[in-house]
C-alpha cells in the first residue's frame, strides 16, 4: 500500500504577504479579496479576526493589522524556495497549491528510517527555508492533507477511524482537493444532521451517488478512506505551454474555436518533440478587464490534437455564451494551454490494424462531434461496475472522462445474476405474463419457487411457448425499506425460435429486464 506525505504551511497567503512587507512573525496580517478576509495569521486570529470578515470589521477588531491584497503570483513565487528545499531531500514533490505539497512516503521513510523521523527532517528542512509547517502521513492523499492540518501520522488502514470523529467541514477545508461548490454540499449535510465525517461515511455509496452528485461521491470516498490516485513524481519537460495573444480581442465563439485549433496543433507538436502526451490540460483565458478564467480538463486517455481543439472550443463556448452573471465583461486578450499531467508518448500510439486503428478513430471523432453539439454529457461510455442485476453492473461515464466504476466489480456480490449476461438491457422494462398450461398467471412463492410450472409467455398480443428456464433466483434487497426495498426474483427463459429473455418479478408483476442473443 502506498503512503502519502502532505506538507502544509498554515496561512500561507498571510505568511507570503508578511515576507514581502518584511514584517515580523508576531505582527498580525490579513489577506483580502473582494473586500473579504481570505487568510489571516495566528496573531490576527488571536485578536478576533476570522476568514470571511469584511476588511473594515477586521481592522476594527485588530487596529494595527497589516492588510494585503490577494496575489497568487506572490504566493507561488515565495513558495518555490520551500518546495525546492523539500525536493532537495525528498525528490518527487508535487505542489497542490502554494502552501501545500505532497510526495510519496515510501522513499523518505526508508531513507530516514521511519515515517516519524522523515516528518521531523522535512519540518527541519522547511524551517531552514524560513517557514513553519505541519506534516501529515496517511494511506490516501485526502486523508494525508487533513492529517497535516492536525499534525498527525495516520496508521496503515486507519484512515476511516482517524476521519470519523472530525467535523464534516474538514472535507471542504482544502480547496485544491474539493470542487468549487463543496461548501454547499457541507451545508446540506449539516442540515441533514450529518455533523461528522463518520456520519457521512456511514451512508451507502449508491445513496450518495443518487442523491448528491459526482462531487459528493468523491467526498464520500475520501470520508471512507478509499483508494485515490497517488501523487505523480514525473517531472514535466520545460517549455510545454502554448500562448496566443488575441489582437483584436476575441468575443465570438467561432473566432475562439479557430484560435483554439491552431493552439492545439502547436501544443501537440511541442509535446511530440518532448516525447510525451497530455492527460490533464489547463485552459486559461485573460480578458481586457483583468478577468482570469481557467479550467482543467482531465481525460482517461492521452489527448489527440482534435480532442484538445474540441475541449478548448467547448470551454470557450461556455465562457462566452454562459449566464450573464458569469460571462466575461470584455473580450479575451490572452489564451494559454498548459499541460498539467503528461505520460509517455507511447500511450498515444495507434495500432496498424485491430486494437486502435482508423475505424476506431473515426468512430471516436464522430462521437466527439456529437458531444460538441449536444454537450459533454450527451455521449456516455459504459464501464463494468459492481452490483447484482445487469443495470447495476454498468456505470455510464461521459466520453473522455476517467472510466471509474461506481462500485467495485471485484467485491463479493451474493445473489449476482449468473452468466451469461444479457446482450441488451431494457430501460423501460415492459410488463409480460408467465402462464401455465391453463392460461393462468405463474407467480413466485415466499419460498422462492414457482407456484406452478410455466408453459408460455405473453407479451402484449403475442404468445410464445417456453422451451426451458433457469431460476428463479431470489431478489431480496433492503427488505426493511418499504419504499426502496424489493422482494422478488429473476429468471432466464428460453422461447421458441431460440429467443431468450431475462425476467424480473417485482410486486407480483413480471417484467423484461434483458434480452439475450
Amino acid at each position: 500500500m502506498s503512503r502519502v506525505v502532505a506538507l502544509w504551511c498554515p496561512d500561507w497567503p498571510a505568511v507570503a504577504a508578511a515576507a514581502v512587507a518584511d514584517l515580523p512573525a508576531t505582527h498580525p496580517v490579513v489577506v483580502t479579496s473582494a473586500n473579504r478576509v481570505i487568510a489571516c495569521s495566528a496573531p490576527a486570529r488571536a485578536a478576533g479576526v476570522r476568514r470571511g470578515l469584511r476588511r473594515r470589521e477586521a481592522q476594527a477588531r485588530c487596529p494595527d493589522v497589516y492588510v494585503a491584497t490577494a496575489d497568487s503570483d506572490r504566493d507561488g513565487r515565495l513558495f518555490e524556495p520551500v518546495a525546492a528545499a523539500i525536493d532537495a531531500v525528498a525528490p518527487g514533490v508535487e505542489v497542490l497549491r502554494p502552501g501545500l505539497l505532497i510526495l510519496s512516503a515510501r522513499g523518505v521513510s526508508r531513507y530516514f528510517g521511519s515515517e516519524h523521523k522523515a516528518a521531523e527532517r522535512l519540518i527541519d528542512q522547511a524551517s531552514g527555508a524560513g517557514v513553519e509547517c505541519q506534516i501529515g502521513i496517511a494511506d490516501e492523499l485526502t486523508t494525508a492533507v487533513i492529517a497535516a492540518r492536525h499534525a498527525a501520522v495516520v496508521p496503515r488502514g486507519g484512515a476511516a477511524r482517524f476521519l470519523s470523529p472530525l467535523p464534516v467541514a474538514e472535507l471542504a477545508a482544502e480547496p485544491s482537493l474539493a470542487a468549487a461548490d463543496r461548501g454547499e454540499l457541507i451545508d446540506l449535510l449539516r442540515r441533514l444532521g450529518l455533523r461528522t465525517i463518520g456520519d457521512f461515511a456511514a451512508l451507502m455509496p449508491g445513496e450518495v451517488a443518487s442523491r448528491f452528485g459526482s462531487d459528493a461521491v468523491l467526498a464520500h470516498r475520501s470520508a471512507r478512506g478509499e483508494p485515490e490516485r497517488p501523487p505523480s513524481a514525473r517531472a514535466l519537460p520545460p517549455d510545454l505551454n502554448v500562448e496566443h495573444r488575441c489582437d483584436p480581442p476575441i468575443d465570438r465563439v467561432d473566432a475562439a474555436a479557430f484560435a483554439g485549433r491552431g493552439m492545439a496543433e502547436k501544443l501537440h507538436r511541442t509535446l511530440a518533440a518532448a516525447a510525451v502526451a497530455c492527460t490533464r490540460l489547463l485552459v486559461h483565458a485573460s480578458t481586457g478587464n483583468g478577468e482570469n478564467l481557467s479550467r482543467i480538463w482531465r481525460c482517461a486517455e492521452p489527448l489527440t490534437p482534435e480532442g484538445t481543439a474540441d475541449r478548448v472550443r467547448w470551454q470557450l463556448d461556455g465562457w462566452l455564451t454562459g449566464r450573464s452573471e458569469s460571462r466575461p465583461t470584455a473580450g479575451i486578450i490572452l489564451l494559454r494551454l498548459e499541460p498539467v499531467e503528461v505520460v509517455a508518448a507511447g500511450e498515444l500510439q495507434l495500432g496498424l490494424w485491430g486494437s486502435v486503428g482508423d475505424e476506431d478513430e473515426r468512430a471516436r471523432r464522430a462521437l466527439v462531434r456529437v458531444q460538441g453539439l449536444l454537450g459533454g454529457d450527451a455521449v456516455k461510455v459504459g464501464v463494468l461496475s459492481g452490483g447484482r442485476g445487469p443495470v447495476e453492473r454498468v456505470t455510464l461515464r461521459s466520453l473522455g472522462d476517467e472510466l471509474v466504476p461506481l462500485l467495485d466489480p471485484a467485491a463479493p456480490w451474493p445473489g449476482r445474476l449468473p452468466h451469461p449476461a444479457p446482450a441488451a438491457v431494457m430501460q423501460t422494462r415492459p410488463e409480460v405474463a408467465l402462464e401455465d398450461g391453463g392460461g393462468n398467471g405463474v407467480h413466485v412463492t415466499d419460498r422462492g419457487g414457482f407456484d406452478t410450472a410455466p408453459v408460455g409467455l405473453r407479451w402484449g398480443s403475442k404468445r410464445w411457448t417456453l422451451h426451458g428456464w433457469a431460476g428463479p433466483w431470489s431478489l431480496d434487497e433492503r427488505w426493511w425499506d418499504p419504499v426502496v426495498g424489493s422482494l422478488g426474483a429473476r429468471v432466464q427463459v428460453l422461447l421458441e425460435e431460440n429467443r431468450a429473455l431475462l425476467l424480473v418479478y417485482e410486486r407480483s408483476v413480471w417484467r423484461v429486464e434483458g434480452i439475450y442473443e
